[in-house]
């Protein structure tokens, strides 16, 4: 997730007085600062035309234009400053254009004749150099206006921009931080924070006001770098931090970040954000990966190659070669899996070459004791390559692990070893396949490892061991087991116990899932080998107590066993004493009370046809179970 790219250039830093002339020039400056430019710059050209003589407003008039986004109007209006005095203020706003535009030599060549010493100067060349991807000498430039012109909250929030795009997210902080605070002082009215703490307030409005704080920009930002660092609450609290406006009144980035970070928990509504940003003049740049990517996510692969079709236009200037490849790839192995295959291997061999050579060039810098910096950043471009590497070589081996063919699995995930033996998300990937295969032993040591970094961890607040998943817990207490480990499983599950109670004693209110999905996996497990007395047993304490323990996964874990112990009950394969029958109808009744609210299945956000309300429930799916439990045992309800 990204914010803008940058702020405009900056114009003019006199502001306006009221005019005192007729309420035509008030109507025009009023407008401007509630960023009504359109209205604005009607008003103005009628004072144009009424009053040639006054140069000012040809200037506002042509800002005007500038800021409502009607750049050849603009251009031509900024023709007519043809005063000496009005020269200079003419050249910055044609430079300012041309940036929009995106004629960023032209740009240049207007700046070229401003005096290098004009602060303008300084910021927008700052601009030019951010826009041609010079990180660090843009922020030196920015850094040199701010010595001149003082604290200049756009200026700020650019400095930040430059450390953000460097990774140097606590120089980022520093700069968003200091915005923030200066807004909450010298602006209470803006509200800042108030959101979050739950209290309802009005818009406070896109006014000139706000604009000039950057509050909006730097909460965005510092969404973006929590994103970054999967603090998604603290990236979400970002975004509610900044003072309050109506959805209608958001601008193009906040509506964007917005549908990014609160996609897991309203899908339809990012999906139906991500679509009309498309549909807009001007919108973020990831907009259309993102939407491609979180489309193939969640599996509608129809509609990610519409939208591909539909706007090829975007392709180049948004997609860069990598991501425009792996779409490609990931589209076409809904229909040629095997071309798929091949697509993939094609990108990751050229990877595995650009990744040597990256680590060549960190090992070179260590060898001639480089300054940390430019070590720092060569590391910086490994981790990024090495990322990119595993999101295609994953997506390559999940064309076997559909078909269950977890041997060609594990054979793709062998021939990475040399660039991924030191990376998580493989190693865990490998337990996965091994578990898959049985092979407990070496799957143990893949998860092991990974899992006790969360508790053997000398740092306090890394060691909380319900960061990790619960399958990869449950798989490894699994393994355990399986391999006589029992000890090793009972400690563990000890260790995730006192983590939860100490949780439900910080908050009583709060759902915790991870002992109760290890004990359904062990459950499953016995259930999956015969011993249904058992199985049944482990899987029905797990959910005690319902109020804290029946959710949507768990129950989807219960079912599974309860429809097998049916099914086998029903061929008569599986014969169960009376008391544990007893006991499964007892289980069923318990959910049945205690699931009216919560759904049964988690229905994809754009299904067109929905299951209804009333049987998308675990009290609705409980009933049917308990029927079906009557039936087979010849019962009479």
């Amino acid at each position: 997730m990204k914010t803008k790219r940058v702020c405009l250039f900056s114009l003019f830093s006199r502001k306006k007085k009221k005019s005192s002339r007729a309420a035509l020039s008030l109507m025009g400056y009023c407008y401007y600062h509630i960023q009504d430019f359109t209205n604005s710059a009607e008003c103005y050209e009628q004072l144009t035309q009424l009053h040639p003589e006054v140069e000012e407003y040809k200037v506002y008039y042509a800002q005007s234009l500038y800021k409502a986004g009607a750049y050849p109007e603009a251009t031509k209006a900024s023709f007519v400053l043809d005063n000496p005095s009005s020269h200079t203020k003419m050249v910055k706003l044609q430079a300012c254009i041309k940036y929009c535009e995106e004629d960023y030599s032209a740009a240049k060549s207007m700046l070229e004749q401003l005096p290098q010493d004009d602060p303008d100067y300084i910021y927008n060349m700052g601009c030019l150099l951010y826009q041609d991807g010079k990180y660090e000498e843009a922020c030196k430039k920015f850094m040199s206006a701010m010595q001149v012109l003082g604290y200049v909250p756009a200026l700020s929030y650019n400095i930040a921009l430059c450390y953000y795009n460097l990774k140097n997210y606590d120089q980022a902080h520093k700069y968003i931080g200091e915005i923030i605070e200066r807004g909450i002082k010298d602006h209470p009215e803006l509200s800042v924070g108030l959101t979050t703490e739950g209290i309802d307030l009005p818009s406070v409005g896109n006014t000139l006001v706000l604009q000039q704080t950057a509050l909006i920009e730097a909460s965005n930002l510092k969404a973006a770098i929590e994103y970054q660092l999967k603090n998604m609450k603290v990236a979400q609290d970002a975004l509610t931090d900044m003072p309050p406006r109506s959805e209608e009144e958001l601008d193009p980035v906040t509506l964007h970040n917005q549908a990014l970070l609160n996609m897991d928990t309203k899908p339809s509504e990012g999906f139906e954000k991500l679509a009309f940003l498309l549909q807009q003049p001007s919108f973020p740049p990831v907009t259309f990966g993102n939407l491609l990517l979180l489309y193939c996510k969640h599996e509608y692969f129809d509609l990610a190659a519409d939208v591909l079709a539909e706007n090829a236009h975007l392709t180049y200037k948004f997609l860069s070669p990598y991501m425009y490849e792996f779409l490609d790839a990931l589209l076409t192995c809904q229909t040629a899996p095997e071309e798929a295959f091949r697509k993939f291997d094609e990108m990751n061999g050229k990877l595995t070459e650009q990744l040597r050579k990256l680590a060549k060039q960190v090992l070179q810098d260590v060898r001639l004791v480089r300054e940390d910096e430019v070590q720092k950043k060569a590391l910086q471009e490994y981790d990024l390559m090495q990322e990119k590497y595993i999101v295609v070589l994953m997506a390559q081996a999940k064309i076997y692990w559909n078909r269950e063919n977890f041997q060609m699995v594990e054979k793709i995930f062998r021939k990475s070893v040399e660039v991924c033996n030191e990376d998580d998300t493989w190693k865990l990937n490998v337990a996965h396949v091994l578990f898959m295969q049985n092979k407990y032993k070496e799957a143990i040591g893949f998860y092991e490892p990974i899992v006790k970094k969360h508790y053997d961890n000398s740092d306090v607040s890394l060691r909380k061991i319900l960061n990790v998943s619960a399958v990869v817990l449950a798989n490894l207490c699994v393994s355990y087991i399986m391999t006589n480990q029992n000890e090793e499983a009972e400690e563990l599950m000890r260790k995730i116990e006192k983590e939860e109670e100490q949780i439900s004693y910080d908050d009583p209110d709060k759902k915790v899932f991870h002992l109760c999905i290890v004990n359904l996996v062990i459950g499953t497990l016995y259930c999956a080998k015969g011993n249904y007395d058992f199985g049944i047993s482990r899987v029905i304490k797990s959910l005690e107590p319902y109020n804290k323990k029946l959710g949507t996964d768990t129950w989807f874990y219960a079912k599974r066993c309860f429809l097998s112990l049916l099914e086998n009950m029903s061929k008569h394969m599986v014969m169960l004493r009376d008391a544990v029958v007893q006991e499964c109808i007892q289980f069923l009744e318990h959910c049945e009370a205690y699931g009216k609210e919560v759904p049964a299945i988690i229905e994809q956000p754009l299904e067109e046809i929905h299951t209804h309300i009333g049987k998308n429930t675990v009290t609705y799916e409980a009933r049917l179970l308990k029927a079906l439990f009557y039936e087979v045992i010849g019962w009479n309800k």
